[in-house]
């Protein structure tokens, strides 16, 4: 006899799912749970051995799954698509359905619920301090998340690693990975700072990828920027970084503040500069994204001259009729950097990923864009410099530096 907790958290299967699971001599259902809180608390009993979950309930995350397991409740994931088995498999549901009538299937076949790892991502206690590094740009969509997110995802696979969106316009990294979060990490993390817990309860404003990638989300709309007090994002980048690396997802404006002499929405951009062990500055190979690029460097250079800049020159194509060596010229006259890295044009695994709220490694490592993202993250872990930046630095070492 199989026991039953059933969370459709409203999805339109549920009274099927009910149909098909109470028609089973082998099956009980114990409770339809109303959220996750309800679930969790049920499977504490110890008299479910099962638990028939939406994917897209609010809160499932890889802690309840986690808990879940530690009281012996395997759950099972009704999904709709592709999108929902990934995240499934990301929290650790190991089991997915796409039709209810597979659930006794699906329930009945011998599977143990496997118990947390000891190294879960919320107690991890690195003995040193990972790198905070801000992804930022200039206006005109140069591909800021996209970079942020793939390099996070590079980084993960190394050590652990935290992704936090604090574009003042609204983030879009949630959205990017397909994570259904009705609360807002970035707000959370506010509130908590505003009241001295954050780095009690920093766990509590994480969304885990896996068991060495997390994400707090950001804005739910561009609006509630306000929300979020000067110190905030300063105080996040230092506890996340004392879990391991930190990668921020940043806005494109540097203006210091709005009309009244506050602090104004640009704050948070500025103080993940701040709080930047180097600033990566993203720009488009093209005729317009190179003039923007080389507008913010040097805005960058005025506005912060003692932070260290990597340059990332992306979506690079041959169509362009620029080679690595001529863009690096160019930029010689207006930057220094201490990398400069570039990559390649890849649209197809880009929207691939996006559609299926994947990371570009996990849609398809083996990618030109992927293995330059790859590349970049070794770079910065390894404090090297790629070729044509030591060209660019022997190139201007001892010129004077335009006004």
């Amino acid at each position: 006899m199989k026991v039953v907790l059933l969370l459709a958290a409203g999805a339109h299967w549920e009274t099927s799912a009910l149909r098909v699971l109470t028609g089973r001599r082998d099956l009980v259902v114990l409770k339809r749970c109303v959220d996750v809180d309800d679930l969790l608390a049920t499977a504490t009993s110890g008299q479910a051995d099962t638990a028939v979950v939406a994917i897209e309930a609010p809160g499932l995350d890889l802690a309840a799954v986690d808990h879940l397991g530690t009281h012996g409740v395997r759950a099972i994931a009704v999904v709709a698509d592709e999108a929902g088995t990934v995240r499934a498999g990301r929290i650790g549901v190991r089991t997915c359905v796409d039709d209810v009538e597979e659930l006794p299937e699906a329930i009945t076949t011998d599977q143990a619920p496997q118990p947390p790892p000891p190294d879960q991502v919320e107690e991890q206690a690195p003995t040193t301090r990972g790198r905070v590094l801000a992804v930022w740009g200039p206006a005109g969509a140069p591909g800021r998340t996209t970079v942020a997110i793939a390099l996070a995802a590079a980084l993960g696979r190394r050590a652990r690693t935290t992704l936090v969106d604090v574009d003042p316009y609204g983030g879009t990294v949630a959205q990017a990975l397909g994570i259904l979060d009705e609360v807002s990490g970035l707000l959370s993390a506010a509130r908590l700072a505003a009241t001295g817990m954050l780095e009690e309860r920093f766990a509590s404003v994480q969304r885990a990828l896996d068991r060495q990638l997390t994400v707090v989300t950001g804005l739910p709309r561009p609006d509630r920027w306000s929300e979020v007090r000067p110190g905030t994002v300063e105080l996040l980048a230092e506890i996340a970084g004392h879990h391991g690396h930190v990668v921020l997802d940043t806005g494109f404006s540097l203006d210091e503040d709005d009309l009244s002499g506050r602090p104004g929405r640009h704050q948070l951009t500025l103080a993940a500069l701040d709080a930047a062990d180097e600033v990566l500055v993203v720009g488009t190979a093209d005729p317009v994204g190179l003039s923007r690029l080389v507008r913010a460097l040097v805005d960058l250079r005025e506005r912060r001259p003692m932070t260290p800049t990597r340059v990332v020159v992306n979506r690079m194509r041959p169509t362009i009729g620029w080679t690595e060596r001529a863009i690096s010229q160019m930029l010689a006259d207006f930057a220094q950097p201490v990398g400069l890295h570039f990559l390649p044009e890849d649209r197809a695994t880009v929207d691939r990923a996006l559609v299926t709220g994947r990371t570009l490694h996990e849609t398809n490592a083996e990618s030109p864009l992927a293995t330059g993202v790859d590349e970049l993250a070794a770079a910065l872990l390894a404090g090297a410099e790629p070729r044509e930046a030591r060209r660019l630095r022997r190139r201007t070492a001892g010129t004077a530096r335009p006004r």
